[in-house]
């Protein structure tokens, strides 16, 4: 039974399955549930669209023509669902447009478990006052 209190379903957007693994595991880890992994941006927006996500960990670079960072310019017409951006790339010019989505953290590869605790302590303390 899941206890809606604590467990938060988490969609997964990173087109390197491995990397994805192992954001699965860490998410599992926190004790939240996997609602869904993708890895293009058209596939983040419409599995937003039907699956309602509490929290997204979005990758930038996708498989796709939509990046992360266009991805949740899209999602955020219809949903203020937090977003985590997980990059392999700290350049300032994706990080000012990903401010423009207002999300909740800005983490750069390799993510740590400490790094992602302390994000999703953010995201669901702010949802939930």
């Amino acid at each position: 039974m899941n206890d809606s209190a604590s467990k938060q379903g988490i969609l997964i957007v990173e087109d390197d399955m491995i990397i994805a693994m192992v954001l699965e595991r860490m998410v599992k880890k926190l004790d939240h549930e996997v609602i869904d992994k993708v890895i293009t941006g058209k596939e983040a927006i419409e599995c937003t669209r039907e699956m309602n996500p509490d929290l997204i960990l979005m990758d930038i670079q996708l498989k796709d023509n939509i990046d992360g960072i266009e991805a949740m310019h899209e999602i955020r017409k219809t949903s203020d669902v937090p977003v985590i951006y997980i990059t392999g790339n700290s350049d300032q010019y994706n990080l000012n447009r990903a401010k423009e989505t207002n999300f909740v953290e800005y983490l750069v590869k390799p993510i740590r478990m400490e790094d992602l605790k302390e994000s999703f302590s953010k995201a669901f303390t702010d949802k939930t006052v």
